[in-house]
């Protein structure tokens, strides 16, 4: 089994701040990963050395066991999916749906004179058709909602047929319905032996979808917990995480948290 990420000891120093410290993590080829923790834990950073856009401090990062400062990133990134909001801000709005899938081909965020092959187009519309954005592709990019957006970014991501697929909180500002589709349409992923490696960052319980099989919980920048995810998601683990006293329920694969009474 490869295995697809591993951190030892990485610190993240930018100015005075410590944004991870000491943190190690290994995530095996097959893993549905969820990384839950409060705005400033570290989430972001974290995907963005698995990402290969960021390197370590301090410690080792190694993505398909290849250490970063010892390997051509450019070489790595073709087998890394990624869906982030630093991604959609490159994304230009007048760009058509399709070419925003399309271009995730040649590692670029805009349609210019680039010829592709008739392949890669039905390989774009395929996504868009598998994620419900079959009837949209001619549509402009900025008239789309934020649910079609973060659909139509996933598919980007999904184009070059990724060994890794990092989701950096996929439903922020979404409405309950279009959650609930996003939830619907990554548990059908998780659940899909052909997938890729995932990592789902989020704070929100409730976006974990049912397949996910790990956890991760993180803190000012270090660990809390991490392994299965039945072992993982406990009371203790996440009122630690949150700082603040908490009551878990679960329902049909399902995870929600309330504060304790």
């Amino acid at each position: 089994m490869v295995q697809v990420l591993e951190f030892v000891d990485v610190d993240v120093v930018r100015g005075h701040k410590e944004i991870l410290k000491k943190f190690s993590w290994e995530v095996d080829e097959g893993e549905r990963w969820v990384v839950l923790g409060p705005n400033g834990a570290g989430k972001t950073t974290l995907l963005q050395l698995a990402s290969t856009r960021m390197h370590p401090t301090r410690g080792t990062v190694s993505v398909f066991e290849e250490q970063l400062g010892k390997v051509d990133v450019f070489e790595l990134r073709p087998l890394i999916g990624l869906s982030s909001a630093a991604l959609l801000n490159h994304i230009r709005g007048d760009e058509k749906v399709l070419d925003v899938v399309l271009t995730a081909a040649y590692g670029m965020t805009g349609r210019w004179r680039e010829e592709y092959e008739k392949l890669d187009e039905r390989r774009a519309f395929q996504l868009l058709h598998e994620w419900g954005m079959s009837t949209m592709i001619n549509r402009t990019f900025a008239s789309l909602s934020e649910g079609e957006r973060k659909r139509v970014q996933i598919a980007r991501a999904l184009m070059t047929d990724p060994e890794l697929l990092l989701l950096d909180e996929p439903g922020a500002g979404l409405d309950l319905a279009g959650r609930e589709d996003l939830v619907k349409r990554l548990t059908t992923l998780a659940q899909d032996g052909a997938a890729p490696t995932l990592v789902l960052v989020t704070h929100h319980l409730e976006e974990i979808p049912p397949g996910f099989t790990h956890a991760l919980l993180i803190r000012d920048g270090e660990k809390v917990a991490a392994g299965p995810l039945a072992e993982v998601m406990t009371e203790e683990n996440l009122s630690t995480t949150f700082d603040a006293k908490l009551r878990l329920m679960q329902t049909e694969g399902r995870f929600m948290a309330v504060a304790a009474q």
